[in-house]
């Protein structure tokens, strides 16, 4: 089983670390302690680089991109390159679906998900129960778990390698079945 620490903290994810988690999922990519990455190249373990536009407390208020596809994947790209450098060798993306993004802009990402696998790295889904889901179908989180398998399938055929969930029995049907 591999264990993920959700922390934009250095100093937790190093703790996490050597209570036995095996990967470190940042939502910041390093913005909101800088001595994140310094820390995932000393541990080496696995590290998710996520985007999100803006910071939890602000991110949803108005988010704005001329083209989210693209300005997703040069941040990546960019990131990626500084976390090269200070030596992490195991990266995996996520482009964030529902941090800083409008519905319009999650399903853009969800239909262009193919462009990232340009980075060579895999791609994090991670569209569970999201608002997104819900707002769309006109109903709630509890209620979204048919949305959910049908953007994780989606998500899938466009190139996802993980797939983060709450609802893992179906999530491995979606898996099996894709495959």
């Amino acid at each position: 089983i591999f264990i993920s620490i959700d922390t934009y903290y250095g100093r937790v994810a190093k703790e996490a670390v050597s209570a036995g988690a095996s990967v470190v999922n940042d939502i910041s990519a390093g913005s909101m302690d800088g001595s994140m990455p310094d820390t995932v190249a000393t541990l080496q373990v696995p590290y998710i680089l996520m985007h999100m536009q803006g910071q939890p407390v602000n991110m949803q208020i108005k988010p704005h991109y001329n083209d989210v596809t693209q300005e997703v994947l040069d941040f990546l790209i960019q990131k990626i390159s500084m976390l090269k450098e200070k030596g992490i060798k195991d990266i995996i993306i996520d482009p964030g679906f529902g941090f800083g993004k409008t519905i319009s802009h999650n399903f853009k990402l969800l239909k262009t998900l193919s462009v990232f696998k340009m980075l060579e790295l895999p791609i994090l889904l991670g569209v569970s129960r999201k608002s997104t889901i819900y707002k769309i179908l006109g109903t709630n989180a509890d209620s979204a778990l048919n949305g959910t398998t049908v953007l994780d399938t989606i998500g899938l055929l466009n190139g996802a390698n993980i797939l983060r969930v709450h609802d893992v029995k179906e999530a491995v049907e979606v898996v099996k079945l894709f495959q």
